[in-house]
C-alpha cells in the first residue's frame, strides 16, 4: 500500500495567496496608473525614477510573485468552474493539465520578462 500524497493542498494554497494578493495589489495599481496618474489626481513619477524603480531587483520579485500568484489562482477557479459549474468532470484530468500548464507557462514567461538582465 503506497501512501500518495495530493497536490490539492498546494493548488488551494496558490488558490487562497493569489486571490488576497490580487484583490489587494492589483486594484491599487490599476488605480495608480490608470486614473490617479493620467488625470493628474496625483503628481505622476518622471521616467527616471519609475524606471530605477522597476530596474530593482526586489520590485521585480514582488511583480513576479504577483504575475504567479495571480495566474494559479486563476487556474484553480477556471478549473473547479469547467469541472463544478460546468460539469465537465469527465475531462478532469484534460483540464487540470490545461488550467494549470498555462499557468505555469505563464509564470515563466512573467518570471523571464521580469527577472532578465
Amino acid at each position: 500500500m503506497t501512501n500518495r500524497r495530493s497536490l490539492e493542498p498546494l493548488a488551494w494554497l496558490l488558490f487562497g495567496i493569489g486571490g488576497m494578493a490580487a484583490a489587494l495589489l492589483i486594484p491599487v495599481l490599476l488605480f495608480l496608473f490608470g486614473l490617479a496618474f493620467p488625470l493628474d489626481w496625483l503628481p505622476a513619477p518622471d521616467h527616471a525614477h519609475l524606471l530605477s524603480v522597476l530596474r530593482h531587483p526586489v520590485t521585480r520579485l514582488v511583480l513576479c510573485g504577483l504575475c504567479v500568484v495571480a495566474l494559479f489562482h486563476w487556474a484553480h477557479r477556471f478549473r473547479y468552474t469547467l469541472e463544478h459549474g460546468l460539469r465537465l468532470a469527465q475531462f478532469s484530468t484534460l483540464i487540470i493539465l490545461v488550467c494549470y500548464g498555462s499557468a505555469v507557462i505563464g509564470s515563466g514567461t512573467a518570471a523571464y520578462l521580469l527577472l532578465r538582465v
